[in-house]
């Protein structure tokens, strides 16, 4: 008894029901002419995911039926062979009062032209991101099925996370689970997600097939690594990460149950994953929305040769412009090292000095300003002035303006609105400043997708971080140490612990106090900021709901 099984690991698209069933079809004819019998597409692989309100509408879910019967339809005629779509399935339940139409996060096994099987959800998330209580009931049944003498359970993502589902299946025959999935990245969930279904093949006996979706979608990217467990735990077989595949896993029955086996990818770094997770995030964000290209204020400085790096190895030099806009207070090895960097990447590159249009605001304002002295309004005009320049480039020719600011500055605050802040892609707004100086360094190590090495010259890694928006400013004559600063924030902000908390942990108190003071007050600004990548467990945007008008500060 022998079962090839292929994880079909796409990069789908929300909305794009056709599209996504032309994929589907394509990757099961040709695991088909592989010798696949049983092909494991990702959750609500017909639709695309997460698909949000669109949910909600009735002529998506009829797209969404009317896709699954395609994909039936053009596989038909490929004898025994089994393939697993995930796709919403809407119907009209009547209660004594009204009719309530409820919504599941199902998945349909076809074969020869039909539905053979179908199962609904059963555990439905409702934390960070995922907010499926909004959209679907849970299911209430169990999928076992039997291909080439092998029978499979089927799972859900979340069923597989929880005893129930699992057990069921057992309980119902299953000599296999195989488990689909569309479950966002952030920094460390590929081992967890490992040791999680590694645990639950134990617990069951039972050997465990993980299918897993990859690409950006908004804010979040999905990163592929669909692998296989055998059922003492043992990690059998990995696919690669952050990239499509089809990932073929071979299942043999024997006396002592059902083994599994595979290609084993080599698992990468932190640093690496998160690299190819902010690449992969700018790429299908902008490919997918339709952008010809992008562009950034290119500043001399560390987050914006971050993002420009990001940006070429995403897209390629020929989609990337980058702009140097100097202001009185702009230095001149800002100049030379924005300069170089934009050569070893070869970007297209340009100047535009701020300097007239500067000295037209404040001879504008200053018999407003007559008296005061100029503070964080004149620095705040300059980042404006670079907003409006941008955004006009963005408006004549059709690039998005990748913004560059991280999550420490926003945080805190440290942005301006309509300024720095302005822009279509927030790229690195989930990466901590320190992270950002560790991403630098690795990126200078390796080139992963061979757009050139050592793009970041060594400069602007070194030099002391500053806006330059006012003479010999630096970020630390506002901000406490990035090391200190991030320290709390990843205490405060991303694990929720308490002012009391975080001061125990050895930190002042008044520095805990006022990075908190920071946080609350500067929320009104984040809601304003463009969507950007989550790559943390704890983001701010869906992970972060805080009101902005509230009085609670521990």
């Amino acid at each position: 008894m022998a079962l090839n099984i292929c994880c079909a690991q796409l990069n789908l698209m929300v909305g794009d029901m056709a599209g996504n069933a032309g994929k589907i079809v394509a990757a099961a004819r040709e695991a088909y002419a592989r010798g696949a019998r049983l092909v494991l597409t990702p959750e609500l692989s017909i639709c695309g995911y997460p698909a949000e309100d669109l949910l909600l509408r009735p002529a998506f879910i009829a797209a969404c039926d009317d896709a699954v019967s395609l994909v039936a339809r053009e596989l038909a005629g490929l004898k025994g062979l089994h393939v697993v779509v995930g796709h919403p399935v809407g119907g009209d339940l009547r209660s004594r009062s009204s009719r309530v139409l409820q919504r599941f996060n199902a998945a349909s096994v076809l074969a020869e032209g039909r539905v053979v099987r179908r199962y609904a959800k059963r555990e439905l998330p409702n934390y960070q991101v995922f907010d499926e209580r909004r959209y679907f009931a849970p299911g209430q049944d169990t999928a076992v099925f039997e291909v080439e003498g092998v029978r499979v359970g089927l799972l859900i993502c979340e069923d597989a996370w929880f005893d129930e589902p699992a057990e069921c299946a057992c309980e119902a025959g299953a000599q296999l689970l195989a488990v689909i999935n569309a479950s966002p990245f952030h920094v460390g969930k590929g081992g967890e997600r490992v040791a999680r279904m590694a645990e639950r093949a134990a617990a069951c006996g039972l050997p465990l097939v993980y299918a897993h979706l990859v690409g950006g979608q908004d804010e979040v990217v999905f990163d592929g690594g669909s692998f296989a467990v055998a059922a003492d735990g043992r990690l059998a077989a990995r696919a690669p990460a952050f990239r499509e595949d089809l990932f073929m896993v071979r299942a043999d029955g024997g006396p002592q149950g059902v083994g599994v086996s595979g290609g084993l990818e080599p698992e990468e770094g932190t640093d690496a994953e998160l690299w190819h997770a902010l690449v992969l995030g700018v790429r299908d964000y902008v490919g997918k929305n339709g952008f010809p290209g992008v562009l950034l204020g290119l500043s001399g400085g560390i987050d914006s040769a971050l993002v420009l790096a990001i940006a070429v190895d995403a897209l390629g030099a020929d989609k990337v412009r980058a702009l140097m806009m100097p202001s009185p207070y702009t230095a001149d090895i800002s100049w030379i090292d924005a300069r170089e960097m934009a050569r070893r990447l070869g970007v297209r590159y340009d100047e535009l000095s701020i300097a007239p249009m500067f000295d037209a605001f404040r001879a504008t304002l200053a018999a407003e300003f007559a008296g005061r002295p100029e503070d964080a309004t004149e620095e705040n005009i300059q980042a404006r002035i670079r907003g409006v320049l941008l955004m006009a480039l963005s408006n004549k020719f059709g690039s998005i303006v990748l913004t560059t600011g991280n999550k420490s500055e926003m945080a805190t605050g440290y942005c301006t609105l309509y300024g720095d802040m302005a822009g279509g892609f927030a790229v690195i707004k989930d990466v901590l400043k320190t992270r950002v100086f560790r991403l630098a360094r690795w990126r200078n190590a390796h080139d992963p997708y061979g757009t050139g090495a050592d793009p970041i010259p060594e400069r602007i890694i070194t030099r002391p971080p500053s806006a330059e928006l006012r003479p010999d400013q630096v970020d630390q004559d506002s901000l406490p140490p990035y090391e200190v600063l991030d320290a709390i924030l990843s205490r405060y902000m991303e694990e929720d612990e308490s002012i009391e908390d975080v001061v125990a942990d050895g930190f002042d108190r008044a520095l805990v106090e006022r990075v908190a003071r920071l946080i609350r007050i500067n929320e009104y600004k984040r809601r304003q900021a463009p969507v950007g990548i989550r790559v943390t467990h704890r983001s701010f945007g869906k992970d972060w709901r805080y009101p902005i008008t509230a009085r609670f500060g521990a």
